[in-house]
């Protein structure tokens, strides 16, 4: 009886360190990071309709403009803030940055026209990180676009929000972007006449692209060279994001001419309702 007494203890004893075990590897698992908060893959205020085909792999969407801009040349912003990696698959991907955005993410915009930030690069939310375009194995100018957890892909969530279950072709869903929209200051709607050249500063000829003529979003004034003809002119230059973008250039946060705004007189810069609009 006492050896029998004694090999139940035994076990009772295994057995409790085994539950102890158990639960020391419960209490120091890791948990899985949370997503950062994901933004569209292009700039503030414009449309992009999105679709997703079998043949695309880890929960891509694939993504062409739908606002009256091009989407070949257009910006494409960073998703979320990390470290930008530029590679080059030429009969697939074609240019194309991953963005490792740390605890397991990351996000992958493929078929770039060119690249805006250097290997290694560190990015912030909204930055521009490349132009749309359709290098590699592409029909036609899309972002090809995938978020990645543990290198699993995951379905594309924008500002929280899910855009599964994805349609199968485009112009049946859309979204619009507030990524890059500004800090504090806002945006501010105004309406331009004419195409309008976008220029690195206001005070350079170092052109980086065009903003088409219509309704467009612009964050703040800077004093500059007079731009004008005849009796009408304007010193003001308008920060904003530029619809075509130059190859090689950045579009993302040019500056255009504010005497496309001609309806509120010369050395005026305010927006359709009237606002003066805020300096840089």
């Amino acid at each position: 009886m006492r050896t029998r007494t004694g090999s139940v203890r035994l076990s009772l004893l295994a057995l409790f360190s085994l539950l102890a075990g158990l639960l020391t590897v419960t209490a120091t698992a890791t948990p899985a990071a949370a997503a950062p908060n994901f933004k569209a893959p292009f700039g503030c205020g414009r449309q992009w309709t999105y679709s997703h085909h079998s043949a695309e792999v880890r929960q891509a969407l694939d993504f062409v403009r739908t606002d009256g801009g091009a989407t070949a040349g257009s910006a494409v912003l960073a998703s979320a803030g990390g470290t930008a990696y530029r590679y080059s698959q030429p009969t697939g991907a074609g240019n194309y940055i991953v963005i490792d955005h740390g605890g397991g993410w990351k996000t992958y915009y493929f078929h770039l026209a060119a690249y805006s930030v250097a290997n290694g690069a560190q990015v912030g939310q909204g930055q521009q990180i490349g132009t749309t375009g359709s290098t590699g194995n592409s029909s036609g100018a899309h972002i090809h676009y995938e978020q990645l957890y543990n290198g699993v892909g995951q379905n594309i969530v924008i500002n929280g929000q899910s855009l599964a279950p994805y349609p199968g072709s485009y112009y049946s869903k859309y979204l619009t972007s507030d990524n890059g929209c500004g800090g504090g200051g806002g945006t501010f709607w105004v309406d331009t006449f004419a195409n309008a050249t976008g220029y690195a500063a206001a005070n350079t000829n170092d052109a980086q692209g065009v903003l088409n003529a219509g309704t467009n979003y612009v964050y703040c004034k800077v004093w500059g060279q007079q731009v004008g003809s005849g009796s009408s002119y304007n010193h003001w230059w308008l920060k904003t994001d530029l619809d075509t973008v130059y190859a090689g250039k950045n579009g993302y946060g040019a500056y255009v001419s504010a005497y496309y705004l001609s309806r509120w007189g010369n050395d005026e810069a305010r927006d359709n309702n009237g606002t003066v609009i805020p300096n840089c």
